[in-house]
């Protein structure tokens, strides 16, 4: 949604580095780039006006004279000002003390209001609540149907007790406001803490559609009325946020639709002329496709920053920690890595979504974008596919995959040798790495025996490296002549290894180690 947006600050940014002082020119150079640069993504002109006047201010102030590096500080500046625009601070739902918490959502048809009513839903059940969907929207053909699908997918009961319309030709019947209260009523009869109630929409702004979301809300007493904008809508948004503001007094605003390629000004827009916080993101078309939205995080994604507390809580929320601990345990014993253990990794992290989405919130992903927009998130699929087609005796001996095997598994997976024989190439870095981290050998993790790969031991780690009395430093010859040419040629007699297949050079590996049955050491060599 923001890419234009930040490809911009970044270029005006980088024009900043390697100034040791910023002259009132530099600063009105940048001021007038930003200021461009929202124009363009749709944000509107009296946000803008006030956001960049905002920034000079600061800029031109002792805040960044006075500091050691001046362009990090124009863009410290520039982040806590998007902050301020997008809310402030992270805004969470007003629970009720006493009964059901009552959430009426309100917008424009085809806003996503319905959708998000599901996502809404299933997002508070996982928390431990007990929602329930209403069915209000009485007028759009098929919206009582479509709220009953996404609730069923969701997982979430949905009070529906009047079919609505089924075509637009259709005379709309029934009263939403009487759904909306007995919705409300059956909700506490059946003991759910949480009401959602899906409102009607229409294409513009209109009375009548006012009038009905007013009455609505007189009749229930919602503790939230969130206005469902799409974030695609551009300009119009200040004025579809406004109307709505002044008919119903909504409480907080979702943008839906965050994961869409248009300029996305609605949402530096909306927050900052309304008044009302965003406190959710709608970013795709399944039901779990939703955030809680956290201005800072938004902001550090703007300016590249990447939202990697975000990743953590996907991955806390979707990680099996059994497998989590099982993984650890393995590691610290020094066990082998696996296919098997990496065929785990890969299911759990496809749990936590599209790989393409967890890549583009790490720092400086603007950087390699194109990279990330070419990548398919199926090749996940093609590694699981290659994975299963080894037999399990492979999966934990892969050192066995010889040629006739490695043709056997891409046949059976659909893709190329190369593929298989790159996978395997990746798998042994993989292997190789997780032995030095548990070994120590040049670093390993904190807590663990070294530190982290390259960054040295913890006890004496440069020592290690530099001493001739470890077991793998370069043994120093003599400097006597004669002493020298005998360990010379001590070391040419010495037998070459030539164990070896056509996919590479492989190590030595102990045969008895690996359970083979009899006879089938023939298989892995001369032997």
């Amino acid at each position: 949604m923001f890419n234009s947006l930040s490809d911009r600050l970044a270029s005006t940014f980088k024009n900043l580095r390697g100034k040791g002082r910023l002259s009132e020119a530099d600063v009105d150079a940048t001021v007038r780039e930003i200021r461009r640069a929202l124009l363009d993504a749709d944000v509107a002109v009296p946000v803008v006006r006030e956001f960049t006047a905002s920034i000079k201010e600061r800029a031109t102030g002792s805040e960044v004279s006075e500091a050691l590096n001046p362009a990090q500080q124009v863009v410290k500046i520039v982040n806590e000002e998007l902050q301020g625009i997008l809310g402030g601070e992270t805004r969470r739902i007003n629970m009720a003390k006493t009964g059901p918490t009552i959430i009426m959502l309100a917008g424009l048809q085809g806003s996503g209001k319905t959708t998000f009513a599901g996502k809404l839903g299933k997002w508070l059940a996982a928390q431990g609540h007990k929602p329930i969907l209403v069915a209000s929207d009485l007028q759009r053909p098929n919206a009582v149907t479509q709220l009953q699908v996404v609730g069923e997918r969701a997982g979430v009961p949905v009070f529906a007790p009047h079919p609505g319309t089924t075509s637009e030709f259709d005379d709309p019947t029934g009263d939403p406001v009487q759904v909306a209260r007995d919705g409300v009523a059956t909700a506490r009869a059946k003991l759910h803490d949480v009401v959602i109630v899906d409102t009607a929409g229409r294409l513009g702004v209109d009375q009548e559609l006012m009038k009905q979301a007013r009455d609505i809300r007189d009749a229930i007493v919602p503790n939230e009325v969130l206005f469902v904008i799409d974030a695609m809508i551009g300009q119009d948004a200040v004025n579809t946020a406004l109307a709505f503001n002044e008919g119903v007094d909504f409480t907080g605003v979702v943008l839906s639709k965050l994961d869409g390629d248009a300029r996305g000004g609605a949402a530096l827009s909306v927050a900052s002329v309304t008044g009302k916080p965003i406190m959710f993101a709608s970013t795709g078309e399944n039901v779990s496709d939703i955030e809680q939205f956290h201005p800072d995080r938004m902001a550090s994604r703007i300016l590249d920053m990447g939202d990697v507390l975000t990743l953590i809580e996907q991955a806390e929320a979707s990680w099996d920690k059994a497998e989590a601990d099982r993984m650890a345990k393995k590691f610290q014993d020094r066990e082998d890595f696996t296919f098997e253990d990496f065929l785990s990794q890969m299911q759990q992290i496809r749990k936590m979504g599209s790989m393409k989405k967890m890549l583009m919130m790490m720092p400086g992903a603007a950087q390699m974008r194109q990279q990330l927009e070419n990548f398919d998130d199926r090749e996940i699929d093609r590694v699981e596919a290659i994975v299963r087609s080894m037999t399990p005796h492979e999966r934990v001996a892969p050192k066995i995959i010889n040629g006739s095997r490695r043709a056997r598994i891409a046949k059976g997976s659909g893709v190329t040798v190369s593929e298989v024989n790159q996978l395997m190439e990746r798998f042994g870095q993989a292997q190789k790495m997780m032995k030095k981290m548990a070994s120590g050998q040049g670093g390993g993790m904190p807590g663990m025996p070294g530190g982290m790969p390259g960054m040295g031991s913890a006890g004496g780690g440069k020592k290690n490296r530099k001493g001739a009395k470890g077991k793998n430093a370069k043994k120093v010859r003599s400097g006597n002549p004669a002493k020298r040419e005998a360990e010379l040629k001590g070391q040419a007699q010495k037998p070459k290894q030539t164990n070896g297949s056509s996919f590479g050079k492989q190590q030595d590996f102990d045969m008895d180690s690996m359970n083979l049955p009899k006879g089938f050491e023939k298989f892995l060599g001369d032997k």
